[in-house]
């Protein structure tokens, strides 16, 4: 009997015919990766993931018929639709303070990674976000998001949206919304890593949000996190 491929099934999404050949034969060169399929727009993309859902999806943002944002909240909408697990999105940009990054990542996806990013780079990106985690460009999250927040209208901070969390799960609230590692959390707090996690993981159930780096987001929208 076969046993199932134990290798990371990765989509690309993205309209230029030279970077997609790149792109595919760098996923073909890696022993734990496979590559699934390919797709030359938004909304081929949203057809393709309900057909054969890969682990991981590159996903370009800018494209015709269909931009990636509006794929990717589609993809993960149609998944919890069915109540199946989404694939992990990576969105793809060509410079670092795109709207269009805060919207795919509050949309969902895992983070995000310019075009221009080394190989290695994407490689590991692809792996880290198959196991769970978020990834970003090179550079500062907290510059990208609070760039998209002082350039939307001003608004008062949000803060009914914590009254669902206890008041220590809105302590690593913030903390995690500041970039802390659960290591530098549970120091803060007095608590151990384990502990963190688990309130971690709460504070993301109660506020419906999927990551990290979305909790991250959802911070600096709401204006949550002070001056």
């Amino acid at each position: 009997m076969r046993e199932p491929d134990a290798r990371i099934s990765v989509a690309l999404v993205d309209d230029q015919p030279l970077f997609l050949a790149g792109i595919r034969m760098l996923i073909d060169s890696q022993k734990d990766m496979a590559f699934c399929w390919q797709a030359g727009d938004g909304r081929e993309a949203v057809e393709l993931s309900s057909e054969q859902r890969p682990d991981v999806m590159l996903m370009d943002l800018r494209m015709p018929v269909m931009d990636g944002v509006e794929a990717t909240r589609r993809i993960i909408a149609a998944a919890d639709g069915a109540g199946t697990e989404p694939p992990r999105i990576i969105a793809l940009t060509t410079f670092n303070r795109d709207q269009a990054v805060v919207q795919a990542v509050q949309a969902g996806a895992s983070g995000y990674l310019l075009k221009s990013a080394e190989p290695e780079f994407l490689l590991a990106a692809v792996r880290t976000v198959h196991s769970g985690y978020s990834v970003i460009a090179p550079g500062s999250i907290h510059s990208l998001f609070d760039h998209a927040a002082r350039n939307a209208p001003a608004r008062e901070p949000d803060l009914a949206v914590l009254e669902v969390l206890s008041a220590r799960e809105r302590d690593v609230f913030l903390l995690a919304g500041k970039g802390l590692s659960n290591g530098e959390m549970a120091q803060n707090l007095f608590v151990s890593e384990a502990t963190v996690k688990t309130h971690l993981r709460s504070v993301l159930d109660k506020l419906q949000l999927r990551t990290r780096i979305q909790l991250v987001s959802f911070a600096h929208e709401r204006r949550l996190l002070g001056s």
